[in-house]
């Protein structure tokens, strides 16, 4: 068989980790306000629950576009409890390589591991996004969880700069994603677990402006 006539594939599924065992219903309520579909909700022997989602309605009966939902295995968390305390993370004798690889995050939201999203909406990502930004400043659960850094599409094409311009969330952006046609928004969390620390994970929503073969999903591009 060749690649040629192998049949179609499709992205099948991810497996997220939530980082506390009590968290599992509020890492679900994160991810159906990012418009995730829960299918399933399995409560397991040691308190901490299974979740099934789909990533829109008309995966629910199908072997893709799924996500999976659970809490951080009991290895893995002892694993990464012994390297952070190995360097000496939020210690006085922390690892320097801690802190760089911090600022390079915070630099740069998809240097490490991270899931992205593809919308095709932009005013559903916008609502999205707005919605989540206010949760963080005033809901109990999820204040100071959240943070958002938000990319607009490299500059050059005049009615996507203009649509983005009267942007309720990216009118004032002055950061750019590496390409055209396209806006990114990272949503990190400590609510999730990844990472070479499993401090968080960062969450990316995407819209790509339609039309364009040229777009921040399909060429990347330096500024």
């Amino acid at each position: 068989m060749t690649l040629q006539n192998r049949g179609a594939c499709t992205m099948g599924h991810v497996a997220l980790h939530y980082g506390q065992p009590e968290e599992g219903p509020l890492a679900a309520r994160l991810l159906s306000l990012l418009g995730f579909v829960e299918t399933q909700d399995l409560a397991l022997p040691d308190g901490t629950h299974f979740y099934r989602f789909v990533v829109d309605p008309r995966h629910h009966a199908r072997g893709d576009g799924i996500v999976y939902l659970s809490s951080v295995p009991a290895a893995q968390r002892r694993l990464v409890e012994a390297a952070r305390s190995a360097l000496g993370v939020d210690t006085e004798r922390e690892h320097p390589a801690v802190a760089e690889m911090r600022a390079a995050l915070e630099t740069d939201p998809e240097v490490t591991f991270h899931v992205g999203i593809l919308m095709d909406s932009l005013e559903t990502l916008e609502e999205t996004v707005l919605n989540l930004k206010a949760l963080a400043e005033s809901d109990a659960e999820f204040k100071g969880r959240l943070k958002v850094t938000l990319n607009r599409p490299l500059p050059g094409t005049p009615e996507v700069d203009a649509r983005l311009d009267a942007s309720p969330l990216y009118g004032d952006v002055t950061r750019y994603a590496y390409g055209r046609n396209g806006v990114q928004a990272f949503i990190e969390t400590d609510i999730l677990s990844s990472g070479v620390l499993g401090e968080s994970l960062v969450l990316e929503l995407d819209y790509v402006f339609p039309g364009y073969d040229n777009h921040v999903l399909s060429v990347v591009e330096m500024a």
